[in-house]
């Protein structure tokens, strides 16, 4: 079953006139013949959670925002394009390949919660794909889909288009908001949350691209199709960017629910038919999982049960030869330079682990390095603002808990070891 992903076969569904005669814009157009109310419903039906990473149900984002009788004025929808997390990329493809997708969502969104504003905020280094998209809001322009009285309807939108600066923190959606104004992407202290103070102050809601595509397929086929699609709590399909030690590196897309093993076949199976080590599913900042997950079903509660994130679907497999100290180290000195310096514990922790796993695997490792790091990770956890500190911890504390032998062995002058290549 694919959804998003359907004729991304086709060379030119960038362009309006090929997505127009794919049935593109038809979403759109049925629901301008709806009341926002019922669109809602249709997607509270639908059961779509936030495919950006944190799983949220969509249908009951849109409900923590303030009646419009109560808190009039302007209102506003941002689409997150700000991919920055390592091992994700299905947001780069899927913008490239299908832009009208994003646009035709964005004003299905913004027709829902009474925007007449909408963003698309998209990563900095996206210079094709920011090309791409602007390509595609001129041609949406001229064609009467974006602008005054849509499709002939009473409702109006502006759509623009924001490029990042380059800050992996800015994905977080209240350090969007902040960029978006002008200033620097630091993490706001919630609550308020963006739906009650977002933009400029105002009511925001802020979805992941994906999950903006998703919306004119439930509109056009109803909230219980694209709910049986998925599983109970997460309807539909997921993106998946697999990547690492794969024949068959790319977006995948499949059902919410489809096992590990599925999609690492699906993927061409594990390069030169080496064994499975561990997968990171979620992104680098999700707790690795272990070949004896391989029939888990891959959507939110499930993963989480396992004490890891499902994230924004970047799959990370890694095989027997992975030194998982050295991915360790990659992955807080990634946080390390990434992390925005306002909180404390994250600004000063990260580099002190960085600094620690950097000794341990240049062969100066010492016996207390696993407890000291144990110790620093439970120091930082729970006392940021943001998540990003969050992660430093609990990437430490899984990979200490999974690994522990590679650990100890790093742990001596002694304790390097022969033929295990220290890569991701």
């Amino acid at each position: 079953m694919k959804i998003i992903t359907r004729h991304f076969d086709e060379p030119k569904l960038h362009e309006l006139a090929v997505y127009r005669g794919l049935g593109g814009y038809e979403g759109l157009k049925k629901a301008l013949a709806m009341s926002p109310a019922d669109i809602a419903a249709e997607v509270k039906k639908s059961n779509l959670r936030g495919l950006g990473g944190a799983g949220f149900p969509a249908g009951m984002k849109w409900g923590t925002l303030p009646p419009q009788d109560k808190v009039p004025g302007p209102r506003y929808v941002v689409g997150n394009c700000d991919e920055s997390e390592p091992g994700c990329f299905r947001d780069r493809v899927h913008v490239q390949r299908s832009p009208h997708q994003v646009l035709e969502g964005l004003l299905i969104a913004c027709y829902a919660v009474g925007a007449k504003e909408g963003f698309i905020f998209i990563r900095g280094e996206y210079g094709r794909q920011y090309r791409v998209l602007m390509a595609a809001v001129k041609e949406a322009e001229a064609a009467g889909l974006i602008g005054e009285k849509i499709l002939g309807a009473s409702f109006s939108c502006k759509v623009m288009v924001m490029r990042g600066g380059g800050t992996y923190i800015s994905g977080l959606d209240t350090a969007l908001l902040e960029s978006m104004e002008g200033k620097k992407s630091w993490p706001r202290q919630p609550p308020p949350f963006p739906t009650n103070f977002g933009l400029m102050g105002l009511p925001t809601v802020v979805h992941n691209v994906a999950t903006l595509a998703m919306l004119p397929h439930i509109v056009a086929k109803g909230g219980e199709w694209f709910a049986k699609i998925g599983t109970p709590k997460s309807g539909g399909t997921m993106l998946f960017s697999v990547s690492g030690h794969v024949e068959k590196p790319g977006v995948y897309e499949f059902p919410m629910g489809v096992t590990l093993r599925a999609l690492l076949q699906a993927a061409g199976g594990v390069t030169k038919g080496r064994a499975l080590k561990a997968v990171i599913p979620g992104g680098t900042s999700t707790p690795p999982l272990g070949p004896e997950h391989l029939d888990l079903p891959l959507d939110f509660d499930s993963v989480r049960a396992q004490g890891s994130f499902l994230g924004a679907g970047g799959v990370i497999v890694l095989d027997e030869t992975t030194d998982m100290v050295a991915v360790c180290r990659d992955i807080i000195s990634f946080l390390t330079h990434e992390s925005c310096g306002q909180c404390t514990p994250c600004r000063e922790g990260s580099v002190w682990t960085k600094t620690i796993l950097e000794r341990m695997l240049s062969g100066r490792g010492r016996p207390e390095d696993p407890a000291l790091l144990e110790r620093a990770a439970g120091r930082i956890t729970g006392t940021t603002i943001c998540a990003l500190g969050d992660t430093v911890g609990i990437v430490l504390k899984a990979y200490l808990k999974k690994f522990p032998e590679e650990f100890k062995a790093r742990s001596s002058p002694e304790g390097e070891r022969p033929g295990m290549e220290a890569r991701v």
